[in-house]
């Protein structure tokens, strides 16, 4: 089994990724290295999380052969022995040989950084640029980035200046290489406690409200209020959007130099938009001989800029709207099922995509019920409570996790037990427990959180480029810190321990931090506590009540503004209900009338093809006569067409008004009537489908 854990947990993780990838991201239409990219980030971070328990047990196994190879008064080389050296050890069935790791920590976290500092906000801003052409994206994302990177590169000259110039300091480059990991490890721990405040308090409550039908069934009325406004919105500027690719369209014409540029925008165009703009490019005009002022290249990438977002932005809520009206539909059929006596699970409308089998011979009716009426609420609220209990727990070690003699954080005395029976088993289980549930509260609100719209991560495929790349910055900045805030939870960081240990392969990489002391004794220790206030700012829901009161919109049971876009949205669901409604009846009712008259159709189909099979013969006998006047080549309508000819009469061109039509008598004009309405009539018994439909249009045909 050596080596064999790590195998399986790399090809695990990679799955996982690209499971998380495809549901937010978009392969078909997405460049390809914006996918890589991003699909290399996520499954960096996401491998640092699941490998990281497994280098725990392989440092605590090397721990237990260090401490029986030495004697209890010797201390090996830099490290003391931590148990009695008659004591056997047993090798864990995830153990890692020696060298292995290092080198997979190194290239892991490496790469994640050149990633995170260097090539994502490049390729962020070569996302959203609007240049047609490799070159003029590249240059884009250089100006664009020139104040980024040259921020960074100034204050590192201006550190290695005042290195080289202090005689106080005589820096290596090993040293000089843990300073920036500290940097980067300052920065990511500053944002990681914010994120990890909301998540703790906010990650329980959403499931102790999941258990609440009403409190869902409100907050997805108020969700589909803004939600309208904002696909409102998106359509109107799409709308605006096009209007101007329209008239840039009709004014460069297909000799100009810039046409191509103009093409590329129109493929980017939907394309109902593409086809109405099509329709008068068949033009040729020469705009050397013609003074008119044509759009620049720069406008124009100014514009397919637009185009790319508007486009993306319309095609989002458009789905996103479908969503939340299917789960606003479920969420009321739940209220209504609940009071159901047959215990089974009736729904308003049919699924729009087709089921699995299997899914739908285990999940019955019945099942569905008590699941969703019974047994589901049940379960929301003991997760939320198990969740919570996690949530506090965390809170107090994060504040006690420094003190060494007593140990007060509670993850290092479960890791301590556990490591005194050597109970590798329970010890990676309660590792991955551990970071596993830390890494959800942040990643789950990198997942939530939306600025604006330049960030918003959407599911089903409809988050952009930007907020993928984004977001894999966001968690390359976040890992690092994160599993080194576990080691000290666990006290498994001997900067925290204070106990000269051999340390696990993942610190050896981030090196000393005593370099650094007042970051390593000071930042690193204290500013976790931080994240009690965040925790109690979250629970009072003080940042909610502060986009409020800025205007933004927030789900708040005692303001007058939620309740009023709660009422807004519960009216657009029950407009939207009907809508479908009538759908599915007008459906039903063309199924019955197929099912009703299918077979009467056919017949009376054939009838008509041997009627005309019929004509035509006789039309082809008459065209082989030289002497006939009209020909009948093209059937009944020729035939109709030459009767009116025959029958026309002059024109009265001293008539008073247009309606004094001379062709048209007044028994004629009566008869045409009397056939329009009894049309009208036949069509309207046609698409109710009733049975006397057939009497009624036994009588008109008579």
């Amino acid at each position: 089994m050596s080596g064999a854990a790590l195998g399986l947990e790399i090809v695990f993780v990679f799955f996982l990724a690209l499971f998380l990838l495809h549901r937010y991201g978009d392969f078909k239409k997405q460049h390809r290295l914006v996918i890589i990219a991003t699909l290399l980030a996520w499954y960096l971070c996401f491998l640092i999380v699941f490998i990281l328990p497994l280098d725990v047990s392989t440092t605590i196994y090397n721990r237990c052969k260090l401490a029986v190879n030495s004697s209890p008064a010797e201390s090996n080389g830099s490290y003391v022995s931590l148990a009695p050296s008659k004591q056997k050890c047993f090798k864990p069935w995830s153990y890692i040989p020696n060298g292995i790791m290092p080198v997979f920590w190194r290239v892991v976290y490496w790469t994640s950084q050149f990633l995170t500092w260097i090539l994502l906000p490049f390729m962020q801003s070569y996302a959203r640029s609007g240049g047609f052409s490799i070159t003029g994206k590249i240059k884009t994302a250089l100006i664009e980035n020139a104040i980024y990177y040259g921020t960074y590169l100034l204050i590192f000259g201006a550190f290695l200046i005042y290195v080289a110039v202090n005689p106080n300091f005589n820096l290596q480059w090993n040293q000089l290489q843990t300073i920036g990991i500290a940097a980067a490890n300052t920065w990511g721990l500053f944002l990681l406690v914010l994120l990890l405040g909301y998540g703790l308090v906010e990650i329980p409550r959403s499931h102790w409200n999941g258990a609440k039908r009403g409190y869902l069934l409100m907050k997805t009325y108020f969700k589909a209020a803004k939600l309208m406004t904002e696909k409102a919105d998106a359509e109107e500027n799409l709308e605006d959007i096009m209007e101007e690719v329209r008239k840039v369209s009709e004014s460069i014409k297909y000799n100009h130099p810039l046409r191509k540029c103009v093409d590329t925008i129109l493929k980017k165009c939907p394309t109902e938009y593409q086809e109405r703009m099509g329709r008068n490019m068949d033009d040729y005009e020469d705009f050397d001989e013609r003074q008119n002022s044509y759009p620049t290249e720069k406008s124009l990438v100014k514009l397919h800029k637009q185009v790319i977002y508007s486009v993306q932005r319309h095609r989002r809520t458009q789905v996103q709207w479908q969503i939340l009206l299917e789960q606003a539909f479920y969420l009321e059929d739940v209220a209504k099922n609940e009071t159901s006596a047959t215990r089974q699970f009736v729904h308003t409308f049919h699924s729009q995509e087709p089921e699995n089998k299997i899914i739908q011979y285990f999940y019955t009716p019945t099942v569905e019920w008590y699941w969703e009426c019974l047994l589901r609420p049940w379960f929301y609220r003991v997760l939320a409570v198990v969740l919570a209990t996690f949530s506090v727990i965390v809170v107090w070690s994060e504040c006690t996790f420094f003190s060494t003699n007593p140990v007060l954080s509670l993850f290092a005395v479960f890791i301590q037990l556990a490591e005194k029976t050597y109970n590798y088993i329970y010890i990676e289980m309660a590792c991955f427990l551990t970071i596993f549930f830390l890494s959800i509260c942040v990643y789950s609100t990198v997942f939530r959180i939306r600025v604006f719209n330049y960030y918003y991560l959407a599911s089903h495929h409809q988050t952009d480029a930007y907020s993928l790349l984004f977001s894999g910055m966001l968690f390359c900045r976040l890992t690092p810190p994160l599993c080194l805030n576990f080691l000290g939870l666990t006290h498994m960081d001997a900067t925290i321990s204070h106990k000269k240990t051999q340390p696990t392969a993942y610190t050896s990489i981030m090196g000393s931090m005593k370099v650094l002391s007042f970051i390593a004794d000071g930042f690193y220790i204290y500013y976790p506590m931080l994240v009690v206030i965040l925790c109690i700012a979250t629970y009072f829901s003080l940042g909610t009540r502060c986009l409020n009161l800025l205007g933004f919109q927030q789900f708040m049971g005692d303001n007058e503004m939620t309740s009023d876009l709660i009422d807004e949205g519960k009216e657009l669901i029950r407009r939207e209900k009907r809508k479908r409604q009538r759908q599915e009846e007008g459906e039903n009712r063309r199924r019955e009338w197929k099912e009703r008259y299918g077979n009467r159709d056919d017949s009376t189909r054939n009838r008509v093809v041997n009627t005309d099979q019929k004509e035509s013969s006789f039309s082809e006998t008459n065209a082989n006569r030289p002497l006939s006047k009209y020909t009948r080549s093209n059937g009944r309508t020729e035939r109709d067409r030459i009767e009116l000819l025959q029958d026309a009469e002059p024109l009265d061109f001293n008539a008073d008004s247009i309606n004094d039509d001379p062709l048209e008598s007044d028994s004629g004009r009566l008869k045409r009537e009397i056939k329009k309405n009894l049309a009208y009539l036949d069509m309207t018994f046609l698409e109710s489908g009733e049975d006397n439909w057939t009497s009624f249009s036994g009588w008109y045909l008579y």
